[in-house]
């Protein structure tokens, strides 16, 4: 005879779906491996973790491939299929190829790193943090409930903290970790009691229920719901590096290892915009009116204030080009929150969001590419200045067509074809949504940017100062700095390629 108690257990059973969670599986359990082999692998043999990490994240990556047939869910509500805790759409597995393609290539660039540190940074604990990080952000654009979505963001940032200030009694490095750290708290905490505001208001965390039920709101609460609304986009904000919460951008950047800066300036910003695509899009549409303009308004003040603190770095300084990566970064944050903020005022918010994640992969391949060459530089020119690449052509023509390559995709100028394009899409959501004064403050900034793009990319064809010196370019390096090559020369080439994101949607 069965108890009372058999039906009610059964009924709170969910059946998994492993395929569909593989991809940030795979990473986190490569993680572990790496950091059990690190008390049994000698130093001699450290670097085999690197290739270990290289190869774990490949194939996370691959894993993506047999998820291209169809949605999948799982951890779903037993009682209503609809209300899931993990999805893998279109959204979902278009975010995870960028989150673990842009770690794969962060570790590429790590392997040279780790081996020219000489035994200074620790190697296994440096590969567990970043498959860490790398699992969580995976997760992110998976998630589809709140608390989820949160352990995700986490799972992805503390690593990150970690990984900032992993060089061992390196002060920049320390006071970069620092800042990251406690400012990214800070807004962890403020956007925790944004989202139980939320779930005060809806008693959900389900993102499509809370879509339903936060219309429905009684009137006595409607303050509180709106204030867990501001709340929560506060701290997605701070990920995203919008203004004024990108002041730990430049010195955590330059405190870090280079790797490390590449891997927040992508995968980063990845997590931020994932997850504030998530909850305005698909959890609060009615509020639109609130976080519409708000988003607007960040939108533009980021891009001014990012592309305006690039223009001010002076080439002679310590540092310089890494730095203007930093700002650039903020900068291009702002041309990203653009289609967001006009999803609110569409009436195809999916065209929209496609407009961003057309713009993010594109600005992933060739920062990342930019970020290679910078790191390559950065061998033989420790304080990684402007000046440094003065005359780069004469002493590796490759990498100095291939830097200027990059940085004119950044500026959207020919032959950066997809910088062009995928900046007109972001420029016509912003026309479409009726957006039009936001679409003349970008227009403005992209002029800004074409000065410190431009003058950069002049350097590197001018004569240099004494004799040139030949880089040479270890084979991992090679290998991250061809890749972004092909991704960037194969978009420019066929630029529908991402850019049909903006037109067919992606949820």
């Amino acid at each position: 005879m069965s108890s009372p108690a058999q039906p009610v257990a059964e009924s709170l059973v969910q059946s998994v779906d492993w395929l569909a969670i593989a991809p940030p599986t795979l990473a986190a359990v490569v993680a572990l491996v790496v950091l059990v082999a690190d008390l049994f692998v000698s130093e001699a043999r450290k670097p085999f973790l690197g290739w270990l990490s290289v190869a774990g994240l490949a194939a996370s990556a691959a894993l993506l491939l047999p998820l291209l047939d169809g949605d999948r869910s799982t951890f779903c509500l037993t009682g209503d299929p609809s209300a899931c805790s993990y999805t893998a759409d279109r959204f979902t597995l278009v975010i995870q190829f960028l989150v673990l393609g842009g770690a794969l290539l962060a570790a590429l660039l790590s392997v040279t790193a780790l081996k020219d540190a000489r035994g200074r940074l620790p190697e296994g604990e440096f590969w567990f943090l970043l498959l860490s990080s790398a699992a969580g952000a995976a997760l992110l654009p998976a998630s589809r409930d709140l608390a989820t979505l949160v352990v995700a963001l986490e799972v992805a940032s503390l690593p990150a903290f970690a990984l900032v200030g992993i060089r061992h009694g390196d002060r920049r490095s320390s006071e970069a970790a620092l800042k990251f750290f406690l400012s990214s708290v800070t807004a962890t905490a403020v956007s925790l009691m944004g989202i139980s505001f939320v779930y005060a208001t809806t008693g959900t965390l389900y993102l499509t229920r809370i879509a339903d039920r936060i219309q429905h709101v009684d009137g006595r609460f409607d303050t509180l719901a709106q204030t867990g609304v501001v709340l929560t986009l506060v701290g997605f904000a701070f990920k995203t590096a919008a203004v004024p919460f990108h002041f730990w951008v430049p010195d955590t950047y330059i405190g870090a290892p280079l790797p490390v800066a590449a891997y927040l300036s992508v995968v980063g910003k990845a997590v931020g915009f994932s997850g504030l695509i998530l909850v305005t899009v698909v959890a609060l549409p009615s509020y639109a009116d609130v976080w519409g303009p708000a988003l607007a308004a960040l939108a533009a003040l980021t891009m001014t204030v990012g592309n305006v603190g690039a223009l001010r770095q002076q080439a002679t300084r310590a540092y310089s080009a890494v730095r203007l990566l930093a700002w650039s970064s903020v900068g291009q944050a702002g041309y990203l929150l653009v289609p967001i903020a006009a999803a609110a005022y569409s009436d195809d918010a999916e065209h929209a969001v496609g407009s961003t994640v057309a713009y993010a992969l594109m600005y992933a391949a060739v920062n990342l590419g930019a970020f290679a060459v910078a790191a390559l530089v950065g061998r033989t020119s420790p304080r990684n200045r402007l000046t440094d690449y003065r005359g780069l052509y004469a002493r590796n023509p490759l990498s100095a067509l291939l830097l200027a390559f990059f940085l004119l995709c950044l500026a959207g100028l020919p032959p950066g074809v997809i910088g062009l394009f995928a900046k007109v899409t972001v420029f016509s959501a912003a026309v479409d949504a009726g957006l039009g004064w936001l679409a003349v403050v970008m227009a403005v900034n992209v002029v800004i940017a074409l000065y410190y793009y431009l003058q950069w990319t002049t350097l590197l064809f001018r004569a240099p100062e004494g004799e040139p010196v030949e880089h040479r370019i270890p084979a991992p390096l090679t290998v991250a700095i061809t890749l972004t090559a092909v991704v960037g020369i194969a978009l420019s080439g066929a630029p529908q390629l991402v850019l049909r994101f903006a037109d067919t949607g992606l949820f």
